[in-house]
């Protein structure tokens, strides 16, 4: 006789967290029969296969593959996505081996800290390598989305060969292709429904991919294009535009005029995010503008807006009839609107929860997002130009007025010129659900500029008050004491920036020691050396990297760190392409865990111990 099973998933799962998929309602019993062989193992294997489809995120997952050997192998056959934190940390080969039924992969690359010009161009993180093997065994790959990579034309003319069924292509601040492989995409992939070019890096192979699109209707769900530095034929994009009913995010270019913008609206109503384009110049002179605000107005579901590169101010009051329901804004392309353009717009924005902005909005303009936007969750206010006085244009003032008015805050990156205690102390007290909090004083060691003191007691209180905080940038003058803060209470914080901070070793040894968590730690032009380098190597295996430069950090450190941890990719990066280190601190040090040794494509300015 068969032995048969009958499976439901009791509503609460063991292995469940935030961020999973609730495990309800239970399974229908008639859904749940399931036949298996007499073996008790395969069954558990079975039981076990059924189990894992309803676990979705990562985190669980790696938990879950670590329990037995049972859980590695079911868990390996269950997951569909692959997340890749560093494209060196593990050969292509070892994932394809034990990933089989993989349909979307996500890849980063570089380390953040090069899109600050610190590293030199040409360091690595090519896609090539990953892209023959994934086309070799993945040809179900639907999904694709990579940071910080440089793919290359072919690399897209494989992706396009190889998986039928490709769907999404999503590339952030990637290099390395252009126009011509963006065709290849357009022209081969017929089932593309997403293709996101997000702040990369586009070379003008002079090829007008737009119209390389099928001619019939398309599956196109979202299309964004703003980082695109070159002209396109705008006749094919609307005619893309109406072939694609399903379209519901389009960012244009600032080569697309507000007068085409009005007419892709037309054709678009559907649209729920819109990336406007230059919304500053129009295409026909000598002719009557159009009613933009009535476009805008017949467009009900748009609730993102961005883009907005060369505003013109008497353009800006188009959008008014969208404020409304927008819950996400962007005004950091380019949109220097003064405080009092601003508050017209933003008084009118009451659901909105995602807001990108300039400083030029002043301290004023950020008390009007704090009257308004009671459900904000999310805030990043970036500095138009680099100032040297002290009377920049956002303050504490604004800070305070923003952790006053949006107690549902969990995410703000904030760049400024002066800053106090008293701010920042008082934002962990308002807004205690921050997750991440970056306050960028842009000053190298300023003090609290009322006090005079060190900014170690603000920052010690956001670690203190704010139990979630997962990601944190501190600036200013701190002394050690501040780290030791961090040490104490950042128990979950997994992402710490710092720059032109601290004392002695002993502000970086108190981290290493006092955060279990940490996974990527980036820090410049502070003043620790191998002391406080030696004092992490209980945990460097536990991280996804760790990134010091112009640091007092000496090639002997680094050499020894490299001789106790042999599974630790110790690079020392040059200042040039020149090639090796001849001072006696090193220039930059970048480690990272490998599960496959050193990588293959080492360029000549870069020394791996």
């Amino acid at each position: 006789m068969r032995s048969v099973l009958v499976l439901q998933i009791s509503p609460v799962a063991p292995l469940q967290k935030q961020g999973t998929v609730a495990l309800t309602p239970p399974l229908p019993v008639a859904e749940g029969v399931l036949n298996f062989s007499p073996h008790p193992d395969q069954v558990l294997e079975n039981v076990l296969e059924n189990v894992l489809c309803f676990l979705t995120d990562r985190r669980d997952r790696n938990a879950a593959s670590l329990v037995s050997k049972s859980w590695h192998r079911a868990e390996a056959l269950t997951r569909s996505e692959v997340f890749i934190g560093n494209c060196y940390a593990i050969s292509p080969t070892r994932v394809t081996t034990r990933f089989k039924r993989v349909t979307s992969v996500a890849i980063k690359g570089k380390p953040r800290f090069a899109d600050f010009s610190l590293l030199p161009p040409d360091w690595g993180a090519h896609f090539t390598p990953w892209a023959s093997v994934l086309g070799d065994s993945y040809r179900g790959l639907e999904k694709l989305y990579l940071k910080r990579m440089s793919i290359s034309d072919d690399d897209l003319g494989l992706l396009a060969r190889c998986f039928p069924s490709f769907k999404e292509l999503v590339l952030v601040c990637c290099d390395g292709f252009g126009t011509s492989g963006l065709a290849i995409v357009a022209r081969d992939c017929r089932q593309i429904r997403v293709l996101d070019l997000i702040e990369s890096e586009v070379s003008d192979d002079e090829v007008d991919w737009i119209s390389y699109f099928p001619e019939n209707k398309t599956c196109l769900e979202s299309l964004t294009f703003d980082c695109v530095e070159c002209p396109i034929d705008f006749e094919a994009l609307e005619k893309l535009v109406i072939r694609s009913p399903s379209l519901k995010r389009l960012r244009l270019n600032r080569f697309v005029s507000i007068t085409q913008l009005y007419r892709l609206m037309i054709r678009a109503p559907q649209l729920t995010n819109l990336g406007t384009g230059s919304f500053g110049t129009s295409a026909v002179i000598d002719e009557p503008d159009p009613d933009y605000a009535s476009v805008f107005a017949a467009c009900k579901s748009i609730v993102c807006l961005s883009g907005f590169r060369e505003i013109a101010p008497e353009y800006l009051p188009a959008i008014y009839p969208v404020c409304g329901n927008l819950t996400s804004l962007n005004l950091s392309y380019g949109a220097n609107i003064n405080t009092e353009q601003f508050k017209s717009v933003i008084s009118r924005c009451h659901k909105l929860q995602v807001l990108w902005v300039f400083d030029s909005v002043c301290d004023e303009g950020l008390e009007a997002i704090a009257a308004t936007c009671k459900d904000l969750r999310e805030i990043r206010v970036f500095p138009i130009e680099a100032r040297e006085d002290a009377d920049a244009p956002v303050s504490e003032v604004g800070l305070l007025a923003i952790s006053e008015g949006c107690s549902k805050l969990k995410s703000i990156l904030y760049f400024c010129q002066r800053m106090t205690n008293a701010a920042v102390i008082a934002m962990s007290k308002n807004c205690p659900d921050l997750v991440v909090f970056r306050l960028c004083i842009m000053g190298r060691h300023s003090p609290d500029h009322v006090t005079n003191e060190p900014m170690d007691e603000g920052f010690g209180a956001i670690v203190k008050n704010c139990k979630k905080l997962t990601r944190l940038a501190v600036s200013g003058l701190l002394t050690d004491k501040a780290f030791s803060y961090i040490g104490q209470y950042g128990k979950l914080v997994r992402t710490l920036s710092v720059a032109f901070a601290g004392n002695s070793d002993l502000a970086l040894k108190y981290v290493l020691e006092g955060c279990p968590k940490l996974q990527k730690l980036e820090i410049r032009d502070c003043p620790f050396g191998d002391l406080s380098l030696r004092s992490g190597v209980h945990h460097y295996y536990n991280m996804r990297f760790l990134w010091l430069s112009s640091c007092r950090v000496t090639l002997q450190g680094c050499q020894e760190i490299a001789h106790q941890l042999p599974r630790l990719v110790v690079e020392v990066i040059s200042g040039d392409e020149e090639g090796s280190e001849t001072g006696e601190h090193v220039n930059t040090l970048y480690m990272y865990r490998s599960l496959d040794g050193p990588r293959a494509d080492v360029p000549s300015f870069v020394q791996i111990l």
